[in-house]
């Protein structure tokens, strides 16, 4: 059979105006040569420019690669393509075509043989349409010097990047000719190239998130054939539809252990702004509008022939999106505010979650009664996934983040909330016309024609009435009035206030629907508010408040020096605790509301700020604010003094106290401190049993290094759950992690959970999600259902699933290699001198503070050198340069002196035999598949001036060379992360780009440091381009900080 392809004259996106885009000769299959032929010819480079070079460049790079040929591999391609569409001729070649065949059918060929097939021509389309776009507004000269550019980086790449020896002259000349072309470029051609990398890394992340989904359909698809599948949920193992069988099935679970664990498990995401997100919202709402394309063309493939009229349609749509993108500004011209940012939040909350969660809860529901049995359903109340913020309540560092900061985020909040419930409320007001209702709910409206609509309409009006009732005090609070009731239009007794009273209204709707034969009715959208409502509450997301400890110290203070008692910051533990004790059963006020102001010479502002931050906690109602998380704890002190100053401003219900451990000496003494707490009858009688802990990943890595800082956390948990054992408290954990690795990040979320040391997490799992993490898993509709589903799925079976513990011989050998490992990375980070100007001119530390990518400052103090910078930008600053030095350093010198030890075997058997070890060491080989030492050694070659300096940086390199050899030698592997075909196989595509990025970022940077101060608008050029590198490579990587 052949396979017969018809060139269009016009090809968009389906190729507008074209009837057909393939005639494909019916119930043939195409030969293995035309596949081939046809392939070849509509795979070339990125941006269009063909020519017979491109193709044997692309030949070239397959025979070179770095990765195993075993490997499926996603060139970097560029395309001849004048008009590319998503629908175009060649499009699926590779499949086993038909032309009678719908896209599902199209899948199902394709995945035989290739899953990413698609993937490829999404990329291809999208990446031609770019190329397009780049050549009509800026000229083909722009467009030339952008594949120049990137030819010489796939030619760099196909020399072996400097990794392989005997290309090592090779190499070298073509990366000094990609520098010598960087530096040859104006400074307005500089930004103009650096945004087309960008922009394309950003267009292939959306194709792949789309993909993403797409191929989460295509498995329920393919399973929905077998007898008993529901088809709600994948039947993968990080999935619901796959673990709630497997643990009854293979691990031999009781449905009914299950089903508890299920409505009983909580996962809490708390949202927080640390500002890794270098992405405006207006390019991300433009991303996820592409994706959005790609679906509904899937969609109308799925649904069989699509008319030249729809085609042309989506054609239009796609173009339009990408040619907007294309013609937008990209950086954020001023910082964001608190309130934007928490505003920021609640948009991902309102255009996402508010669907996504019901819906996900709704095919968690099925697949339980389906796999469980069908008395095992999901109740209404059931929260499996709940929602909190630190945007708006995290003061830690930012002096922004002021009283009413807070007050302003609580209020906007609500207000939102209210109004999204009253439109659900109106939609199910709007289906409910029906005549016949329960005897209770009759009782309540009397006797009227439409008893669901005469009950709901005064629900309705008391939620609008919320949402006015919490705008006026919020125009009131920015106007600089005050938020007393007298100035309220509307009275508290009109609105819902407490969840509680809206649930008890909607359980007497669904009640009544259910008694009288319309549970069908029940179960519809009225059931998705009632998950809203568990999930979001009234308050939409109840903020966490967040402080350092010195800040309450210094509070306290104040007041004991105020009244006469001397100096608390001067007494010891011991003298702290005994008056702290005596205070807490005392209700003699320490001070009267306003008090501070009395005495300047006394209360520093800061105390003061302190202070009125604990009166806003006390004007709060119920459900507005979650815990109460200090920084930098470090004694039972830090903890009461908090529970104090709470009490003392009168917090009729102190919201928990959570300390979080963060360096890797309060990590190794928190167990002692939490035990001195319990300790203190006071403490214990006041917070009813239970306590939440947070355990800080990214200051105890940047403090220790990765490898101490992950069996320092290890250890801490297991020993602070045998002192909660002790004292008879409930303890949950509170997990801060952000999106690298080196800030305790991990790609594969459900293997990272059953890596946590047993009896740890027992179906309470807190955890920060930050920054552009949001957006990666929240921020579009399949993808959020997928975050929800992974992390459901991991913790019902961290629960149930039999995880080895660490023998006696292994914890020591832990202990050894943290030791070692530890003592490596701090003798660079800390004890070489010569390290910190060689961070600061090798990275773009110190330019970092001048972008507008968060309200916070990059350092708590504004003094101080590494030790006082922030975990975010510590790890950011590596991940540009493409080290990813807090990630690896000293992990290679603990496994090379184990290795060559006695201990060798024992150190392999525990990678072969512990999960959690095992999961550590590959996180960290991952690291290092990402890294590239000869870009990072291309920044010092431009920006580290200082012979000292550059010694080290050529030093750490080397140490960078022998970690990569321990871990290949522990794993067995031949080439790093070998068994991670998706990883190898986004670096192939993704590296050329961001090699690209990272010559012009290092370019850009030169130019800043030597710029003449006077030259503002040469200056604020370079500073936009530097933020383009920035967005680029973190759209490459995958993260940011």
């Amino acid at each position: 059979g052949t396979l017969l392809l018809w060139k269009e004259s016009s090809t968009m996106l389906f190729s507008r105006g074209a009837v057909a885009t393939a005639v494909l000769r019916r119930n043939l299959r195409p030969s293995a040569s035309s596949v081939a032929s046809s392939s070849a010819a509509a795979e070339r480079l990125l941006f269009g420019g063909g020519g017979s070079r491109h193709r044997q460049t692309n030949s070239r790079s397959q025979s070179a690669s770095s990765f195993s040929t075993t490997a499926p591999t996603l060139q970097a391609h560029s395309f001849d393509e004048p008009n590319p569409s998503l629908f175009q001729s060649g499009r699926f070649a590779g499949a086993a075509l038909d032309a009678d065949k719908t896209a599902d059918d199209l899948v199902a060929d394709i995945a035989a043989a290739d899953l990413d097939v698609l993937l490829r021509s999404d990329v291809r389309t999208m990446g031609s349409i770019l190329g397009n776009i780049i050549q009509e507004r800026n000229g083909k000269n722009i467009f030339d010097k952008v594949e120049k550019l990137r030819n010489l980086a796939k030619d760099w790449r196909e020399a072996g990047a400097g990794r392989d020896a005997s290309k090592a002259a090779e190499a070298e000349k073509v990366f000094a000719d990609m520098s010598a072309f960087a530096s040859s470029l104006s400074s307005e051609d500089l930004m103009t190239v650096s945004r087309a990398f960008t922009h394309f890394l950003a267009i292939a992340n959306a194709a792949e998130s789309h993909h993403r989904a797409r191929l989460i359909r295509h498995d329920v698809k393919m399973n929905a054939r077998k007898p008993g599948y529901v088809g709600a949920l994948s039947t993968k193992r990080d999935s619901c539809g796959g673990a709630i069988p497997h643990l009854v099935k293979e691990v031999g679970v009781d449905p009914k252990d299950v089903y508890n664990t299920l409505i009983n498990q909580t996962v809490e995401l708390v949202l927080t702004a640390h500002p890794t997100e270098v992405n405006r919202r207006t390019i991300l709402d433009k991303q996820k509008r592409v994706q959005e394309v790609l679906t509904e063309a899937d969609d109308k493939r799925s649904s069989g022939p699509i008319s030249a009229y729809g085609q042309s349609l989506l054609d239009d749509c796609l173009n339009r999106e990408i040619s907007s993108i294309w013609q937008s500004d990209e950086v954020s011209r001023r910082k964001p505010t608190p309130q934007m940012e928490a505003e920021r939040s609640t948009l991902v909350i309102e255009t996402v979650l508010w669907n996504s969660v019901p819906s996900f809860l709704r095919k968690l529901n099925v697949t339980m009664k389906s796999e469980l049995g069908p008395e095992y359903s999901l109740p209404l109340d059931a929260a499996p996934i709940k929602f909190a913020s630190w945007m708006g309540g995290d003061r830690d560092g930012n002096p922004n983040v002021t009283p009413n900061v807070t007050r302003e985020v609580c209020l906007a909040n609500r207000a939102k909330a209210a109004r999204l419930f009253a439109a659900d409320l109106k939609s199910v007001k709007s289906k409910l016309s029906f005549t016949n209702c329960s005897d209770e709910l009759r009782e309540k409206v009397g006797d009227v024609r439409e008893p669901y609509r005469v009950f709901l309409q005064p629900m309705i009006d008391r939620l609008e009435n919320t949402a006015i009732w919490a705008q006026d005090k919020l125009d009131r609070l920015e106007a600089g009035g005050s938020l007393d009731g007298a100035g309220d239009s509307i009275s508290t007794d009109d609105i819902y206030l407490y969840k509680k009273e809206l649930m008890d209204d909607l359980m007497l709707v669904h009640t009544s629907l259910c008694g009288t034969g319309n549970a069908i009715s029940a179960d519809g959208i009225l059931t998705d508010i009632f998950r809203n409502v568990s999930a979001f509450g009234l308050t939409l997301v109840p903020l966490d408040v967040r402080q350092e400890s010195d800040r309450h110290e210094e509070a306290l203070d104040c007041i004991t020096r105020h009244l006469g008692l001397g100096s608390y910051a001067q007494w010891d533990e011991d003298t702290r605790l005994s008056w702290l004790q005596q205070e807490l059963t005392s209700k003699r006020p320490l001070l009267r509301p306003g008090e501070w102001h009395d005495a300047p010479d006394i209360f520093t502002p800061t105390a003061i700020d302190t202070f009125e931050t604990f009166q806003m906690i006390e004007e709060q109602y119920e459900e507005s604010l979650g815990a109460y998380v200090i920084s930098q704890c470090t004694s039972a002190s830090d903890i009461m003094a908090v529970l104090l100053l709470q009490l003392d401003a009168g917090v009729r219900k102190p919201l928990r106290v959570a300390p979080l451990f963060e360096t890797l000496e309060d990590l190794n003494g928190a167990a002692a401190t939490m035990d001195r707490l319990f300790s203190v009858s006071a403490y214990k009688g006041i917070i009813g049993g239970k306590q939440e802990v947070m355990i800080g990943y990214s200051d105890s890595a940047k403090d220790a290094g990765r490898l101490a800082a992950s069996w320092a956390q290890y250890e801490t948990q297991e020993a602070l759950v045998e002192v909660a054992k002790k004292h008879g408290i409930d303890m949950t954990f509170f997990h801060g992690k952000g999106g690298t690795v080196g800030r305790g990040g991990n790609p594969a979320t459900f293997n990272a959970i059953l890596a946590h040391a047993p009896n740890t997490i027992n179906s309470q799992f807190r955890v920060t999600e930050q920054g552009e993490m949001i957006n990666q898993n929240f921020g579009f509709g399949d993808r959020a259902e997928r975050t929800m589903n992974i992390f459901t799925a991991a913790v019902l079976s961290e629960r149930h699933v039999p995880r080895p513990t660490p023998t006696p011989e292994w914890r020591e050998m832990m202990k050894k290699i943290s030791d070692i490992s530890c003592a490596a990375y701090r003798g660079i980070v800390r004890e070489d001198e010569r390290f910190v100007p060689y961070f600061r001119s090798a990275t773009p530390e110190l330019e970092l503070s001048e972008l507008n990518i968060g309200s916070r400052p990059a350092k708590r103090k504004a003094t101080g050198g590494v030790e006082s910078l922030r975990a975010i930008p510590w790890n950011f600053s590596w991940t540009q340069t493409r080290l990813n030095l807090p990630t690896w350093l000293g992990v290679g010198d603990a496994i090379s002196q184990i290795l060559a030890s006695s201990d060798g075997d024992t150190l392999r058997q525990m990678y072969k035999e512990w999960g959690s070890f095992a999961t550590t060491i590959d996180l960290v080989e991952m690291v290092l598949a990402k890294s590239e030492p000869s870009i990072a050694a291309h920044y010092d070659h431009k920006l580290v001036h200082d012979d000292k300096a550059k010694d080290l940086g050529q030093h750490v390199r080397k140490i960078h060379s022998e970690t990569e050899a321990a871990v290949l030698d522990l794993t067995g592997h031949s080439e790093l992360s070998e068994d991670n075909v998706v990883l190898r196989r986004a670096l192939q595509v993704r590296n050329p780009y961001c090699d690209c990025l990272n010559i012009l970022q290092a370019e850009t940077l030169q130019r800043l440091r030597s710029c003449d101060e006077g030259n503002e608008e040469e200056q604020k050029l370079l500073k936009d381009t530097l933020l383009t590198t920035i967005t680029g490579v973190a759209n490459g990587m995958g993260n940011t900080g």
